[in-house]
């Protein structure tokens, strides 16, 4: 291995630590998905007319089902024998055990139970501008991932590999990063086909292409990634790929379903 060419990566997760208090890059990284978020949907609400008291609501439901959703997640996804014997330490989300797939699930719960308040705004209308900011939150979160140093790639010789030095001494792919990059690259390509056809935009056109694209590539990175939990390796694949697969296939459902199909979600 090209130990001489790798990252060594020993970045502190804190930023600053004041007695108990300590602010940690990942913490800043997740807020700042939702600042930035709320800045960008701010000028789509704006753009189309839609009350900015909404958009307070909305980011309400969006926080709380993020949190709640991805918590619960990780808990029963990845340590459900754990969780459910030990229920309290569910709560302790300072401890780190965020899953995505969870998050997805608890976005689209908060969305329905938003646009049943909402009939300008329906499921479907909403999903099609959220899923831009999400794919950004996607990308500033990995790299909070990043500055912890988890969510590890597997052993390789490539010369960009990182060694974290908080884990191991072996050279890994810097998986985190990968999914950074690509979050980043799918928020550039969502905003600008919004910004290119917002007004002749397919319902559920956005929202498809964004399951496509993030939980594709998540399926093919879970390759270069070490499991997450010991369970997993007695699986043909991980359990990051199995719950990838149906969000791939909703996707697909959204891009293609007949047009006709669609005329109802139209606002």
């Amino acid at each position: 291995m090209m130990i001489i060419s790798s990252i060594w990566w020993e970045v502190s997760p804190e930023i600053l630590k004041l007695g108990p208090f300590s602010l940690r890059w990942y913490g800043l990284l997740f807020a700042l998905a939702f600042v930035f978020g709320y800045i960008i949907l701010s000028k789509v609400y704006k753009k189309e007319k839609k009350s900015p008291e909404d958009l307070e609501k909305l980011s309400i439901y969006v926080i709380l089902g993020t949190v709640i959703g991805a918590r619960l997640g990780h808990c029963l996804f990845y340590d459900p024998a754990y969780y459910l014997t030990n229920p309290i330490e569910i709560l302790k989300v300072w401890q780190g055990g965020l899953a995505s797939h969870g998050a997805a699930i608890g976005i689209l719960t908060a969305l329905y139970l938003f646009s049943k308040k909402k009939k300008d705004q329906n499921i479907i209308w909403i999903l099609d501008r959220l899923v831009i900011v999400v794919a950004l939150g996607g990308a500033l979160i990995r790299l909070g991932n990043l500055f912890n140093s988890e969510i590890i790639g597997k052993a390789t010789d490539v010369p960009w590999a990182f060694i974290f030095v908080r884990v191991d001494d072996i050279p890994r792919h810097p998986t985190q990063l990968y999914e950074s990059l690509f979050y980043f690259l799918s928020f550039i390509i969502l905003y600008f086909i919004y910004q290119r056809k917002s007004v002749s935009l397919k319902p559920g056109l956005l929202f498809g292409l964004f399951l496509i694209l993030i939980f594709g590539f998540r399926f093919f990175i879970e390759f270069l990634k070490e499991n997450q939990s010991a369970f997993e390796s007695a699986l043909p694949i991980n359990m990051g790929q199995i719950l990838s697969i149906p969000f791939v296939l909703l996707g697909l459902y959204f891009i293609f379903r007949k047009k006709q199909l669609t005329a109802s979600a139209k606002k």
